[in-house]
């Protein structure tokens, strides 16, 4: 038996109504109370008829009674409020607090398959079976799964907001250049962002050379001699930039280039970069106004300057071919970056309608496309949009993948 199984049958009220405490006194649950995730009781502002009294106050749950001395509960003032003791097996007495054991009050069948759940080897417990839940339920378990996605993900954001004085503007900047490097050069485009503000981009908006050379002089790409012109001008470009701004270059060698298509070279997504914020300067304040995913997406159509025509690395020419921020890349960005922002900006400035215009934005988007989202698809739950592919990724890292099962509608379903 489980602790987590038996605050699953309380919370659930499913144990049989013939509920007695250890001293034969009849137990009414009236009220569960709810779940704390935090140190103290395990149930908080309970409410529950013992005998014919009514007590209010929180609830522990043990496997075994003896549990609680184990716990040192005894001498935890947290615990003086207690008003019952629910046990799996009271194996002994441990205090005045009436004890209220639940071993044979609930149909064990459930505990069985709990067990097949969390024993299971499969990819997550449930995959043969998740199919068989009703479509609603589904569906609306995997709203709330985005929603939590991205109240995590405003936390995160939160904090950064908070270690860049809540500039909204360098916060979209920094989660952009983060996305742009994928997983690959993530780390080398958050160090970027740290070496060269927003602000100072936005100084040189209007001219896109100038752009270019800071973001990849302190990328560290211009520390080199160059034959062909337009490196040679960048590179001029960029010393006057570093004199005027006390520039600081990065190591050429934190870029990887190996193993990546050239569309993701680093080089290339700097020179859209660059194209990107000279088109839009202060690109919050557009997305903002945007009433739906189309115009977001608008703002994101842009191609690197017209010397990456031909190239995707400095001084290395190849076949002719317009470089496009292309659509995939924008989704990415719209879901990972511009969303989560978003939805954030709602949340502290209590605005609701903006916070529903983000989720409505991750709607009208495609969903993402990963192994994970192609295995729950297998198991019969395929994403239509962005924010049920994102509720999947959520619902596998933070339960399936972790056998949260007891807290997870879809299971909760199977198991009854």
């Amino acid at each position: 038996m489980k602790e987590e199984f038996l605050y699953y049958i309380w919370e659930n009220r499913l144990t049989d109504k013939d509920l007695k405490t250890s001293e034969g006194d009849a137990v009414d649950i009236v009220s569960t109370g709810f779940r704390n995730t935090d140190s103290g009781p395990d149930f908080l502002e309970a409410k529950a008829k013992i005998g014919d009294k009514l007590w209010a106050g929180h609830v522990e749950i043990h496997v075994k009674s003896s549990d609680w001395n184990r716990h040192g509960h005894q001498n935890d003032k947290a615990f003086h409020n207690v008003i019952l003791h629910v046990v799996f097996e009271n194996d002994t007495k441990v205090n005045e607090i009436p004890t209220l054991e639940l071993k044979g009050h609930f149909d064990e069948n459930l505990f069985t398959q709990y067990e097949r759940l969390i024993l299971s080897k499969n990819w997550i417990p449930c995959e043969n079976t998740m199919a068989q839940v009703p479509v609603f339920t589904r569906l609306s378990w995997l709203d709330r799964m985005a929603v939590e996605r991205l109240e995590s993900k405003s936390k995160t954001v939160t904090k950064l907001l908070e270690a860049n004085q809540f500039d909204w503007e360098n916060a979209l900047y920094i989660l952009l250049m983060r996305y742009f490097g994928l997983k690959v050069n993530n780390e080398a485009f958050e160090t970027l962002a740290s070496l060269l503000p927003f602000k100072t981009l936005l100084k040189h908006a209007d001219n896109l050379l100038q752009v270019e050379a800071m973001l990849l002089g302190c990328a560290g790409f211009l520390e080199k001699e160059f034959t062909e012109e337009y490196s040679m001008l960048l590179k001029r470009e960029f010393a006057i930039m570093r004199a005027k701004f006390n520039l600081i270059a990065m190591p050429e060698e934190r870029w990887k280039f190996m193993r990546m298509r050239p569309s993701n070279f680093p080089t290339l997504r700097l020179a859209q970069m660059a194209q990107l914020i000279h088109r839009n300067g202060c690109l919050f304040a557009k997305i903002r106004e945007a009433k739906n995913v189309a115009e977001v997406k608008a703002l994101f159509d842009v191609k690197a300057s017209e010397y990456w025509n031909t190239h995707y690395r400095l001084e290395s020419s190849s076949e002719p071919k317009p470089k496009h921020l292309g659509s995939a890349t924008a989704d990415i960005l719209i879901i990972n970056a511009v969303v989560p922002l978003l939805f954030c900006y709602g949340k502290l400035h209590k605005n609701e309608s903006v916070c529903e215009t983000a989720m409505q934005f991750l709607e009208e988007t495609e969903a993402e496309d990963n192994a994970i989202i192609r295995h729950y698809a297998q198991c019969g739950i395929a994403a239509e949009n962005a924010m049920q592919s994102q509720a999947l990724l959520h619902l596998y890292s933070c339960y399936c993948k972790c056998k949260r099962c007891l807290e997870c509608r879809i299971a909760n379903v199977l198991l009854k």
